[in-house]
């Protein structure tokens, strides 16, 4: 799809961030098809279908963004197939520009355990910000009750490292609120999560969390990082 005609990015974010405070998840992604069309595209890391199910409403036929890493568990390559003929969107999988192989040729095996930042930057960041150049505005899951480091989302903010208006639809869904909708809507979930795997990124990075365990406690284990950087 093509970018929507050129806004003032920054200021629209701005306003739209404090006037849709309060707003359903809803409204706010029809704000952003209304403002955007075909500029508009929503990323998923196909923990759920929460968002795709919302964004479906909002934007029959929406372009849907999955990074496939090469590195992901074998239920959410299937949660991703599953999401692509069960729900109106267009879903699109991006690629990173060197196969796993490739990158353990160039960069030696398993550069997740030695430099995560950089297999992030390589595998998630790149191809997500190469794909994100022909949209305006871009949709992510990000919640506020996550992480310390998301409790500052606001529904709708400037992403100046894109020079895109970034949409968190839903940033104040409690864990609770995501459960009645996966319930309510009999939304398609990551297998995993049954299996403890409360959030969910690629497998050499990613395990179960124990009852009561913060639920990103399960991603890079072991090190200080939290984030993968493409919400950053």
């Amino acid at each position: 799809m093509t970018s929507s005609p050129t806004l003032d990015l920054e200021d629209t974010a701005a306003r739209a961030g404090d006037e849709l405070e309060g707003a359903t998840a809803l409204e706010i992604l029809r704000w952003a098809a209304d403002t955007f069309g075909a500029g508009f595209a929503v990323a998923s890391s196909m923990q759920d279908a929460v968002l795709i199910h919302l964004a479906a409403q909002a934007a029959p036929g929406v372009d849907v963004l999955f990074l496939d890493t090469g590195y992901h568990f074998a239920e959410t390559l299937g949660t991703r197939d599953a999401i692509a003929t069960g729900y109106d969107v267009n879903l699109i999988t991006l690629t990173p520009q060197l196969t796993v192989a490739e990158q353990d040729a160039r960069f030696g095996a398993k550069l997740h355990d030695r430099d995560p930042d950089a297999c992030c930057g390589m595998r998630k960041v790149e191809p997500l910000s190469r794909a994100l150049q022909h949209y305006t505005a871009w949709a992510t899951g990000v919640r506020r009750t996550e992480a310390p480091s998301r409790a500052g989302t606001r529904v709708v903010s400037y992403d100046p490292k894109r020079g895109k208006v970034q949409v968190a639809p839903l940033a104040a869904w409690s864990d609770s609120d995501i459960d009645a909708y996966v319930v309510e809507h009999g939304i398609l979930t990551n297998p995993l999560q049954s299996a403890g795997y409360l959030s969910i990124g690629c497998a050499p990075c990613t395990r179960a969390v124990a009852a009561g365990e913060d639920p990103r406690a399960g991603r890079w284990a072991g090190s200080t990082k939290t984030e993968c950087g493409i919400n950053q």
